[in-house]
């Protein structure tokens, strides 16, 4: 009820693609921890990397990424014994990700969370995503 159904508290989960353009988009209540969202935003991905901050370190996603035929490029967390390795160049472009929330947050309705259900939010973000690509 209220505005936890797809307002002020919902969470964008996004996947981009090399180009930094909105591939995949999930939401999920505030509530909800980022590392259930994880598996599906990489479900039939066909990438040759993926890149992740350190909140996605974990040996099961890193086990699917693998699976899927991807690299993944995830910074270990400081508690990782014994640590991993990633690529730290290609880790910069991770940036990409957080370019696409920017792009997304320009848009009035979708950054002020007008909307009070999860599918008129989702249609709003995948409007946007349509100009961002479009741009």
């Amino acid at each position: 009820m209220g505005k936890s159904r797809g307002g002020l508290s919902t969470k964008i989960h996004a996947t981009v693609d090399a180009l930094g353009n909105p591939f995949r988009l999930i939401l999920s209540p505030d509530q909800s921890g980022e590392m259930r969202q994880a598996q599906a935003l990489i479900k039939r991905l066909r990438s040759d990397y993926v890149i992740a901050d350190k909140g996605y370190d974990t040996d099961s996603l890193i086990q699917a990424v693998k699976h899927s035929g991807s690299i993944p490029v995830i910074p270990p967390k400081s508690s990782r014994k014994p640590p991993g390795h990633y690529d730290k160049y290609l880790y910069q472009e991770r940036n990409l990700v957080e370019r696409v929330f920017l792009k997304l947050k320009h848009y009035r309705h979708i950054a002020t969370h007008y909307e009070h259900l999860a599918v008129t939010y989702m249609a709003g973000l995948c409007l946007v995503s349509t100009v961002i690509w479009l741009d």
